[in-house]
């Protein structure tokens, strides 16, 4: 089972503005003592304030920003901010570094590797971090659209540029579908800037909807900002500030050169499932170095938080070197960002995940005394960049694949069902402590049901009991070789790898990765079911 799309596939987060200056003139007027005095108080109160003042980058304008009165930005529910001649001299500010991250070590060996099925050369390039014409050459391989299962390759170590940029682009919250985005109206925001984007319409999946609607379709499914996104398409094309873009965008509005997605739609999921893809595998330690769009490799640094690390992967994906550094530096999209929205670290919710976060009580998501099977162990929540939030699970029945089934999904605990979509149905949950669900899928715990045939399911809006019905199992939404419902987790917007420090535990079975995405192992009072695709003595699990 897969959802959403990814190219490629990797194994495995106002201020009102006053401002300051000194007139070229002066008063000819002797100074008397009291006035000697109120100049000296006046002085030492400017002083106090240009402490206060953060100076912050737009375009290519210095702009600063103090404490005062704010004004609201249609459909942000957020302060906007003005923009003004910096004074002569000024240093910009950044966020401050974080502390050192942990990064995995570069590989320096030559590695060895056998072609399996389904590879390519540029999915092994990537996956080794190294340049798809160094692969190629290391190998003799002229062609790298022609290569064999089976063929044994020698993997060169990659040749690593300069490491990766220090600065900070936007905080965690801002590249998850989160608390910081719960008040935000696409809708009222795009209509209000006036662009190409208010005005388009596409059809997507069967129905025809506006390019807000889109924006808000990709950012709530992938669990990604919308306002990040909206930066990201204002940033390449201009689509939400400009009414006439560049007719050249109109295909490939976030720059991806790529003929199966010649839509905003298609390039929307391509953008958000590589922001997580940059988020998720630095949450995990696994990622040592960006690959950009020319070959070149960059180390990641340690000091940037995942929010920054998401943005800087998905602008590799696109970019050479030199372009992929203006991108991803003061000047590039946190410019552009600052222009749609302000400061972004104005808007941080931080910490994402609480120190002492636990998973509250889940139950299997199907009804005691059936037998099902465990098909698939951690695995992306939605799309290959995400989390390994999900593990999957298939109803009894001799049929296999994609067929009709009459047996229940059910709720896993309290809650009400915020929304639901093409096969898939979000569930937020009520609280430990007994307080009832919010109904946002922005804040708190929230899971996700993937493959819910439409037929008999539960309407958004509904309250339900631990163990009430929500529909059935099915291959609706995504690409699904067989009937069976994916479920995964999210708090905060956050996906939750289910192998991790909060393990995915229902009915006291906790999940465990087995190393790639898919295997994996509940285990339970010593015992212990395997994922497997199919039916097996080994992965029955019943409630």
């Amino acid at each position: 089972m897969r959802k959403g799309s990814a190219i490629n596939s990797v194994p495995a987060p106002h201020f009102g503005v006053e401002y300051f200056g000194v007139s070229d003139e002066t008063d000819r007027q002797p100074l008397r003592p009291n006035m000697a005095i109120i100049l000296i108080a006046m002085v030492t109160v400017f002083a106090i304030m240009l402490a206060c003042i953060h100076s912050l980058q737009s375009g290519n304008s210095t702009f600063f920003v103090a404490s005062g009165e704010l004004a609201e930005t249609p459909g942000t529910g957020l302060a906007s901010q003005s923009v003004a001649t910096p004074a002569a001299g000024a240093v910009p500010l950044t966020p401050t570094a974080d502390p050192p991250h942990p990064v995995p070590t570069l590989r320096s060996e030559v590695a060895q590797y056998v072609i399996q099925s389904g590879d390519t050369l540029g999915s092994i390039a990537k996956r080794f971090e190294i340049g798809i014409s160094d692969l190629a050459q290391a190998n003799g391989i002229t062609n790298p659209d022609l290569v064999t299962v089976g063929q044994a390759l020698s993997v060169p170590p990659p040749k690593p540029e300069a490491g990766s940029p220090d600065f900070k682009i936007i905080p965690d919250s801002e590249l998850v579908y989160g608390p910081a985005s719960a008040g935000f109206n696409i809708d009222e925001f795009v209509s209000s800037k006036g662009g190409y984007l208010a005005n388009h319409q596409a059809t997507v999946e069967g129905v025809v909807l506006t390019g807000a609607q889109i924006v808000q379709k990709v950012s709530r499914e992938f669990s990604v900002n919308p306002r990040l996104m909206l930066a990201l398409l204002d940033y390449h094309s201009g689509w939400v500030t400009n009414p006439n873009p560049d007719p050249l965008t109109l295909e490939n509005p976030l720059g991806l050169a790529d003929p199966r997605r010649k839509s905003l739609y298609l390039q929307m999921t391509w953008a958000a499932n590589e922001l997580n893809l940059g988020f998720y595998t630095w949450r995990v330690n696994s990622r040592a170095a960006w690959l950009l769009a020319d070959g070149k490799v960059v180390p990641v640094s340690p000091v940037v938080n995942a929010g920054t690390a998401g943005v800087q992967q998905y602008f590799a994906s696109l970019l050479g070197y030199d372009a992929w550094l203006r991108a991803i530096g003061p000047e590039g999209v946190f410019a552009a960002y600052n222009r749609l929205f302000g400061y972004p670290f104005s808007l941080a919710v931080e910490p994402l995940l609480p120190a002492g976060i636990a998973q509250p009580t889940l139950q299997l998501p199907f009804e005691p005394g059936k037998a099902w099977v465990f098909t698939g162990g951690p695995h992306g929540g939605w799309g290959e960049g995400s989390a390994w939030a999900a593990l999957d699970f298939a109803p009894p029945g001799p049929a296999m694949g994609c067929t009709t089934n009459n047996d229940w999904v059910v709720a896993v605990r309290d809650g009400i069902i915020t929304s639901t979509g093409l096969g898939n149905v979000f569930l937020d949950v009520d609280l430990e402590d007994g307080t009832l669900a919010d109904g946002l899928e922005q804040t708190g715990w929230v899971v996700l049901y993937m493959h819910v045939e439409s037929r008999d399911r539960v309407p958004a809006g509904t309250r339900l009991k631990a163990g009430d019905r929500i529909g059935h199992p099915s291959c609706e939404g995504g690409v699904s070789t067989g009937t069976h419902v994916h479920i995964a987790r999210k708090y905060n917007g956050e996906w939750i790898p289910a192998d991790q420090n909060l393990p995915f535990v229902m009915d006291g079975w906790t999940s465990h990765g087995g190393g790639y995405s898919y295997n994996g192992f509940l285990e339970r009072n010593g015992q212990s079911i395997e994922a497997f695709a199919g039916v097996s003595g080994t992965n029955i699990i019943q409630r």
